[in-house]
Parts: C-alpha cells; structure tokens; sequence
C-alpha cells in the first residue's frame, strides 16, 4: 500500500469507530480480515494513524480548532493532524499523498491546505492548553479523576495516553514460568517476568502472538497483569467450587481454572451466551476441563437463587467505564457519557447483591473492575457493606501477604492498581469474607435447573 492508501485507509476507520459504540479494535481488526492484502507495515502503519487520532483527540481537536478558527475537526483532518503532530510527516508529504487517486485521499480544500500547513513544525502539547486537552481526558470526568488521584492526576493521565506492553499469563496447568519464557525464547521472542504477578511475562513490541506454538499449545494467554492479580487475589484452590459471575470471554475464568488445577468446579455466568461460547476454544486449548458454562437471563437468574450459599468463591469483574483500560482501549474515553456511569453504578449494585447470594459462610466475594472512578469501587463496596451486614471486608495488605507472601503494594484496606504507580492497567479489588449464616429465600418459584450450555472437556 502507499502512503496515501494508508492515511484513506486510516481515516475510513476513524469515521466507522466515530459512527459506532463497536470498539475500535473489533473494526479495525475486521477491517484486516477484509482486506488480507495488506502487509505487516500496512497494518502497523494504518493503526499507528488510528490510534494516534485516539490517544491524542482532545490536543488535536484543539490544534484544528485554534488553525482553522472554529473548523470541525473531520476524522481526515484529524489523521492528517495526528500524522504532523506524532508522525513526524510535513505538509508536502501530506498533499502529494492526498492526489485522489484510487484508493488514496481527495486533495486538501484550502480551509484543510491552511490547518496542514499551519501545523507543519508544531508540537502536540502547548503551553495554553487546559489540563483535559494536555493529557486527553473527557472534561466532565476531571473532578472525579482529581478527587481519585489528586496531585497524581497528571502523571495517571499521561501514563494512560502511553501504549500498553502486551502481558501474558503462564498457564500453570501446562507450563511453568520459566518453561514458558524459554519456549517463547526459541521461538524468537524475549518476555520479562512481571513485577507483580507469578504467573505473568511481558513482551514489549509487536509479535505474531497467534502464530506462535507456546500460544497455540495452551501454555501462555493475554491477561494483563493487573488481572492476572485480581485473579489471583480469590485464591481459589483446587476442590473448590466458584463462581465467575461476569465471565465474558472466559479471561479470569481461565486464571482461576488455572489456579484450581482443574479440580474442583468452576461455574463461568454471563447474560451473552455468544460471549460464553467463545471462550469454549480458549478453555479448551488451556487443557481446562472442570468448567461449567451457564447463561444467564439476568443477575436476578432464577439459578442464582437456586444455588444460595453454594460456593466458596464468586467473582465479580463487574461491567464497568473501562477507565483503567484506556492505554488499550483510548477510543472508550470519548464515548463515555455521565449517564454511562450512573446506569452502570446501577447495574454494579445489583450484580453485588444478586451474586454475594452463592457465596456460602467463611466464603469470599471478590469484586473486581478495570475502573479508576471512587463512585464504581470503594463506594460501591461500602454500599454493599451497609446493606449486607453478613459480610465483611478484609484488609487488602492481609489477602495480598496471603496470596503471594510478601507486602500489598497498595496498603489501603482495598486494592488500587494504576499504569503510573505499578505499570498495569488500571485495576480495583476488594474481597469480602461472609461471617453470617445465609438466610433462607423463599421457594415459591422453585422448580428443576435448566441444563447448562456443556461441560468443557480438556
């Protein structure tokens, strides 16, 4: 592809993510399946363009803004601007790719010539831009953010504009740490033990991660390290049974399968059955085979209700804003809205009351999101808390000591992991501990279990 076919390729993708609530990755990567003509450089060229525009929005909006005197900043504009400002272009190179040729860019209007040219020798930050441009966050997040981080608020913003490494979980089923590392070695492909997570390895830069055997064969999988701490965090042991009441694709499902060495029973729920399904290939190429899938209708499943203080773990990585994700997902940030996040405190509320239902005495009930914001985490847990006084909340420092042996890094009762301060996404746990009896529901509506969707095999 040429230059110029890039850029049109970039800004066709810029206006499908702009017309979308799709993530960005799923188009983009759809838009790879669909034109298998493009090479390794095209790909790396074209998401470079995208996610440039994505990362950078708010200071490129305002660079248009500012040289084209109130002009709408369009998705070409803004990969035009992107590629001066980040990509190390200039105006010449922009005007002769945008020839109108086929497949390539229409020439620049004169209110565009004038914006490009204008930028030519720029640099993305300037010293009159608020804080929310500077460092790309939605403004009415700001007095969230700042009563979350503070005096830290610049250093978490700017570490999330950054790209994430990619991290790997060891799958303990098959493979050790170091086996894993050194398979991935032969394979030309240097990964750094985690900081944090036993069972983690980072590899920084691209690499063909499906094409390799170590993925293949089951012994690695994607998992942030973040979590893969969360995960690790429900201790859940082998002989238990435990719940993964938001399950999606089966990515802690697989970490807690891991940690039970496939013994015990490991119930994977979510209201998608399409999502639950496509973690069936995951499980199976990860040798899991003591997982259950079940659908549900809703957090209020009769099944829930069924099972009451039936297991000893059930963990809860709750919908969320993707917040802690933005270095992966930089597209999220733009279409949040603030009736996003009450809808969601909503739902995250209902989910903790329905799913602490299966937790059985002495068992625990990890809630997880990928969330910085203090109305999705530690307020929602003392909400939880003032309502179910047959729980209590355990001191993070005491469960991180009892899961890995040595000090929590974060030493407040619950667990705040951040991309600045511990090098992951950003991540909140707190796990409860029920001390009281669970209290009997009425059976009215008792009545035989729907067959779950199959049991993984190995």
């Amino acid at each position: 592809m040429t230059p110029g076919a890039r850029l049109q390729a970039a800004i066709e993708l810029i206006e499908a993510i702009s017309a979308a609530r799709q993530a960005a990755d799923d188009l983009v990567g759809g838009y790879f399946r669909r034109h298998r003509f493009a090479g390794v450089k095209d790909r790396a060229a074209i998401s470079e363009h995208i996610y440039g525009v994505l990362r950078r929005r708010a200071a490129i909006d305002w660079w248009i803004a500012r040289l084209g005197k109130g002009m709408a900043p369009t998705p070409r504009l803004r990969v035009f601007a992107s590629a001066l400002l980040v990509g190390e272009w200039n105006a010449d190179q922009i005007n002769r790719a945008c020839d109108g040729d086929r497949f390539r860019p229409l020439p620049l209007m004169p209110s565009e010539h004038n914006v490009v040219v204008g930028l030519e020798g720029k640099t993305l930050d300037h010293p009159e831009m608020p804080d929310d441009v500077r460092f790309n966050y939605p403004i009415w997040l700001e007095p969230l953010l700042q009563r979350q981080f503070g005096e830290r608020l610049r250093a978490e913003m700017a570490a999330l504009n950054g790209s994430a490494p990619l991290d790997l979980r060891v799958n303990q089923i098959k493979s050790s740490r170091a086996d894993a590392r050194k398979a991935l070695a032969e394979e030309g492909v240097e990964a750094l033990p985690t900081p944090h997570a036993p069972t983690g390895l980072r590899v920084h830069g691209r690499i063909p991660l499906s094409s390799l055997e170590t993925f293949k064969s089951g012994r690695v999988e994607v998992q942030d390290e973040g979590s893969q701490l969360a995960a690790l965090l429900a201790q859940a042991k082998p002989g238990m049974r435990v719940v993964d009441f938001c399950a999606g694709a089966g990515g802690k499902t697989l970490a807690l399968a891991a940690q039970m060495q496939n013994k015990g029973h490991l119930v994977a729920c979510d209201i998608s059955e399409a999502r639950l399904t496509r973690s069936a290939q995951r499980l199976r190429r990860a040798g899991i085979s003591n997982v259950e899938r079940r659908p549900l209708t809703s957090e209020r499943d009769k099944w829930v209700k069924r099972h009451a203080g039936a297991f000893d773990r059930v963990f809860v990585d709750a919908p969320c804003t993707g917040t802690g994700t933005w270095r992966r997902n930089p597209d999220a940030k733009w279409r949040l809205e603030p009736k996003d996040l009450e809808e969601l405190q909503d739902l995250q509320a209902r989910i903790l009351d329905s799913a602490a239902r299966l937790v059985k005495q002495g068992g625990r009930l990890i809630y997880a999101t990928c969330s910085f914001l203090t109305e999705e985490d530690d307020q929602q847990v003392q909400s939880f808390l003032g309502t179910h006084p047959d729980f209590v909340l355990l001191p993070m420092p005491q469960v991180w000591r009892e899961a890995f042996g040595y000090d929590c890094p974060d030493r407040s009762d619950t667990l705040h992991l951040t991309p600045a301060a511990h090098g992951t996404d950003g991540f909140f746990v707190a796990v409860l501990e029920r001390v009281k009896p669970v209290a009997a529901e009425p059976d009215a509506d008792a009545e035989p279990d729907e067959p779950a969707q199959d049991q993984t095999a190995a």
